[in-house]
C-alpha cells in the first residue's frame, strides 16, 4: 500500500539528489570550467556528500530496494533520488498525486551567483538548471519541474522566464534575497509576472534562495561549534532556522505593498520549505502597516484589498512537519497552507502525514480544511502547471 493512501495528496516539495557531473551536459561549454563539482559539492560528507563509483555500483538502481523503506531511506539512498528512471516507481510507492520538484545542489549555488558580478554566468547556470530539471522529470507527468529565473537584469530575466516556460517548467523559481540594485517589486520585472500569469504558472521561493541568513559573528560565541541539523558541518542550525523566513517575508511584503499582486491578480506565489509559523503574525503586521501608513502612501490607498487578503488569495506556504500546522491554518486561513514531504531530504521526516494529522486534530481542523491543505490549495497554486487529469480534487 502506498505511504499516502486514502486521499488525494499533492506534494509541494520534493528534490533531486544530484551526483557530480550532472550539470555538464546542460551547461554551455564555455561556462563549464567555472562551475566545477568542487563548487557544487563543497561538503563531501553529510548532506552534500556524493557517492563514489564503487558505492553506486553496490547500492545503485540495479540493487534490490526494500519498498517498505520508501519514507525511511533518505538522501542518495532513497529510491529515485538521483536516477530519473526510478522516480516514477518512487512516486507510486509514495502515493502522491504529483510532486513539485526542486534541485538540491543548485539551490545555494544559484543564490551565490545572484550576489556576484558575472551576469552572463548566472543566467547560463539558470538555463542549465531548468534543462536539468525538465529532463529529470520528463518520464512522468506527475513530476513537476521548476525552472530558475535570476533577478539581476530586467531584460535577461524576462527572457529567462520565457525560455523556462517554453522548455516545460511548471513553476518559476526566483531568489528571495533582494537583488543588489533594485527591489524584487521593481516595475522592470513586470514582463516576468506577466509571462507567468499568462502561462498560468506560479512563482515560487525555496529555502537556499535567501542568501546568507545570519552574519558569521552570531556563531562566534566563545563556545564549541554546534553541529548542524544533519550532525555534521555548519549547513543549518537552530539560529539559522530562526532567520529562515526573513528573506521571503521581505520579498513578498515588497511585492504586496508595491501592488504586484494587485496588478497581476491571477499570479500565485509559493513559499516552499521555509516554514509557516511566521505567516499569521506577518499578515497582521502588514495590515497594521497598511493602517498606519495609509494616509501618506498613495500605493496603499490604491490597493484593492488589505495585505492579508492578498496573501489568502495568492500566496501558498508549506509548514514544516514539526510546526503546529493546525494552529497556522486556523490563524492564517484555510487557503494558505500546503502539504509537503521534502522527499528524499532528512528534514521531511519519516512520517510527515502523521505529524500534520496530529497537529490538525489538536486544533480542530475539519475535513474541508484538510482537503485544502492536502490537495485543493496545491491545485490552485499550480494552475496550468498541472496536467488536466491531475487537477481532480478527489
Amino acid at each position: 500500500m502506498p505511504y499516502a493512501g486514502g486521499r488525494v495528496i499533492h506534494d509541494a516539495d520534493a528534490h533531486i539528489m544530484e551526483l557530480p557531473g550532472f550539470l555538464a551536459e546542460h551547461l554551455e561549454a564555455k561556462y563549464r570550467p567555472m562551475v566545477t563539482d568542487a563548487l557544487l559539492f563543497p561538503r563531501r560528507e553529510g548532506f552534500h556528500s556524493h557517492r563514489t563509483e564503487a558505492h553506486r555500483a553496490d547500492t545503485g538502481r540495479d540493487a534490490a530496494f526494500d519498498e517498505t523503506q520508501i519514507m525511511l531511506a533518505k538522501n542518495w539512498d532513497a529510491l529515485g533520488a538521483y536516477d530519473r528512471r526510478d522516480r516514477p516507481r518512487s512516486i507510486e510507492l509514495l502515493g502522491f498525486a504529483s510532486q513539485l520538484m526542486f534541485t538540491t545542489a543548485l539551490l545555494n549555488f544559484s543564490s551565490v551567483l545572484e550576489g556576484q558580478h558575472d551576469v552572463e554566468l548566472a543566467y547560463a547556470v539558470a538555463r542549465a538548471h531548468t534543462r536539468h530539471m525538465v529532463e529529470f522529470c520528463a518520464l512522468d507527468r506527475r513530476l513537476l519541474p521548476t525552472g530558475y529565473v535570476p533577478l539581476i537584469d530586467f531584460g535577461r530575466t524576462a527572457q529567462a522566464a520565457r525560455e523556462a516556460i517554453e522548455l516545460g517548467a511548471k513553476a518559476l523559481l526566483i531568489p528571495s534575497r533582494c537583488p543588489d540594485g533594485h527591489s524584487p517589486s521593481h516595475i522592470g520585472f513586470d514582463p516576468l509576472w506577466a509571462s507567468a500569469q499568462e502561462a498560468g504558472l506560479p512563482i515560487v521561493f525555496h529555502v537556499g534562495g535567501g542568501g546568507k541568513l545570519l552574519e558569521d559573528a552570531f556563531f562566534n560565541n566563545g563556545l564549541p561549534p554546534v553541529p548542524d541539523f544533519h550532525g555534521g558541518d555548519d549547513n543549518f542550525r537552530s539560529l539559522d532556522y530562526m532567520a529562515i523566513a526573513y528573506p521571503p517575508m521581505k520579498a513578498l511584503t515588497a511585492l504586496i505593498v508595491d501592488r504586484v499582486l494587485d496588478r497581476f491578480p491571477r499570479l500565485k506565489f509559493g513559499v516552499i520549505e521555509q516554514g509557516a509559523s511566521w505567516v499569521p503574525g506577518w499578515m497582521r503586521n502588514m495590515d497594521s502597516a497598511h493602517n498606519a501608513f495609509y494616509k501618506n502612501e498613495e500605493r496603499l490607498q490604491k490597493m484593492s484589498l488589505r495585505p492579508s487578503e492578498f496573501v489568502r488569495r495568492q500566496v501558498r506556504v508549506t509548514p514544516y512537519p514539526h510546526e503546529d500546522a493546525g494552529w497556522i491554518i486556523a490563524n492564517a486561513g484555510d487557503e494558505v497552507c500546503l502539504f509537503s514531504s521534502d522527499y528524499p531530504h532528512v528534514e521531511g521526516g519519516r512520517n510527515p502525514i502523521k505529524r500534520f494529522e496530529a497537529s490538525m486534530a489538536s486544533a480542530g481542523i475539519g475535513e474541508p480544511q484538510k482537503q485544502r491543505f492536502y490537495c485543493d490549495n496545491f491545485i490552485d497554486l499550480m494552475g496550468e502547471g498541472l496536467a488536466p487529469e491531475l487537477r481532480v480534487a478527489a
